[in-house]
C-alpha cells in the first residue's frame, strides 16, 4: 500500500530556515524521481524541486534557486527539502510527489500525490 508522509513544516520568520521530509513506502523508492510541490491559498499547485534517481536536481520555479536544495536518502526512503532565506511568498502547503519513472517529469500532471502535505508559514 502506497503511503507518503510529509513533515517539517511550521511557522518561521523571514530569513529563517526549515527542512522538510518526505517519507514514502509501498513502492521501490530508489527507482523513482521525487519532487516537492507547493500550493498557496487560492493558487494552483506548483512545482518547486525534483530529484531523480541519478541524484540530479531540477528546479521548477526560479524563485527558489539559491535558497532551496533537495536531497534523498534511499536507505531511509526519504527526500528532504532544505529551505533557507525563507520569504513570506514561500508560505504554502508543501507536498511531495512521485514521478512517472526515474526522471523528473516535465509537468506536474505526471506526478502522483498521496500525502496530506505540511504547512509552511513565513511571517514576522
Amino acid at each position: 500500500q502506497l503511503h507518503v508522509v510529509e513533515s517539517g513544516g511550521g511557522l518561521v520568520q523571514p530569513g529563517g530556515s526549515l527542512r522538510l521530509s518526505c517519507v514514502a513506502s509501498g513502492f521501490t523508492f530508489n527507482d523513482y524521481a521525487i519532487g516537492w510541490f507547493r500550493q498557496a491559498p487560492g493558487k494552483e499547485r506548483e512545482g518547486v524541486l525534483c530529484i531523480s534517481r541519478a541524484i540530479l536536481s531540477r528546479y521548477y520555479t526560479d524563485s527558489v534557486k539559491g535558497r532551496f536544495t533537495i536531497s534523498r536518502d534511499n536507505a531511509k526512503n526519504t527526500v528532504y527539502l532544505q529551505m533557507n532565506s525563507l520569504k513570506p511568498e514561500d508560505t504554502a502547503v508543501y507536498y511531495c510527489g512521485r514521478s512517472l519513472d526515474s526522471r523528473c517529469s516535465d509537468s506536474i500532471q505526471y506526478f502522483d500525490f498521496w500525502g496530506q502535505g505540511t504547512q509552511v508559514t513565513v511571517s514576522s
